[in-house]
């Protein structure tokens, strides 16, 4: 019974060594990785650290330890989003409806009930909105992210980045533009579904 209880301490032991190795590998590319995709610092570390939990209570074995942890990290970044309230819903999904459509955008994003339908459609927006933000340069994609998810005014961010309003209102304006022609494509292949 000793020896079995000395076997798993030095599995245990094993594993925290993997585990901070793992964690000292991968902490500053994955950190980078997350800020250049939330606006603060504060932000990007919890995300880190609740990967590196997510890592570290893991109980399945793990081939590609950075494929993990930057899948995780994504999903977690997207959480963050969708936490938030739809952003600009009126502006982005702003088309022209036709009389026989029916798919009502702010209707199924921001529902409450959580049906399969809905929570699939719900998913395929944020990932689409994550990725169209991706595709943004970072000052437009930071505009827009904290002035539209995190609900920071224009006159706060331009004195935080040194810059005048009118310049932020522009990067925000072209954010919405790319974010409106990336998510008509989801719209149109929804209502063609």
């Amino acid at each position: 019974m000793d020896d079995s209880l000395h076997i798993e301490t030095q599995m245990l032991a094993g594993q925290s060594n993997t585990i901070s190795q793992t964690i000292k590998e991968y902490s500053r590319r994955l950190l980078g990785f997350i800020k250049q995709r939330v606006s603060g610092n504060e932000d990007a570390e919890d995300i880190l650290q609740d990967v590196f939990y997510q890592f570290a209570a893991n109980t399945e074995p793990i081939e590609q330890a950075g494929n993990w942890l930057f899948k995780v990290a994504r999903n977690k970044i997207t959480d963050k989003y969708r936490k938030h309230s739809l952003p600009l819903a009126d502006d982005v999904f702003s088309t022209s409806v036709s009389e026989d459509e029916t798919f009502d955008w702010k209707e199924m994003l921001l529902a409450t009930d959580d049906n399969p339908e809905t929570e699939y459609v719900r998913s395929l927006f944020w990932e689409e909105l994550q990725l169209a933000l991706d595709e943004l340069p970072a000052e437009q994609r930071d505009a827009f992210v904290k002035n539209e998810i995190e609900d920071i005014p224009f006159k706060e961010m331009a004195a935080e980045a040194g810059v005048s309003v009118a310049t932020l209102i522009s990067r925000k304006r072209y954010a919405v533009l790319h974010l409106r022609v990336r998510l008509q494509s989801l719209r149109d292949e929804l209502l063609n579904y």
